[in-house]
């Protein structure tokens, strides 16, 4: 790669454009702002990494079960 190319992700929050480089403090976020935004998320489980496949029994919520388990 040459040195001289730009590289620009979009930032995850907004999508705006964010250049790849040491002058961008919140890579690959475009703020602070987004960086919390993104923050936020995590804390609220928004966001999760998998860690095995989804089962059936996965996309069921304890709500769900529990409505289930009411109705008979």
């Amino acid at each position: 790669m040459n040195k001289n190319t730009v590289t620009i992700v979009k930032c995850p929050t907004c999508q705006k454009n964010v250049e790849w480089s040491e002058k961008s403090l919140y890579r690959p976020f475009c703020s602070k702002r987004c960086q919390l935004i993104d923050l936020g998320d995590w804390a609220a489980e928004e966001h999760r990494i998998a860690d095995k496949e989804l089962t059936e029994q996965d996309l069921w919520s304890e709500d769900d079960l529990a409505d289930l388990v009411s109705k008979h």
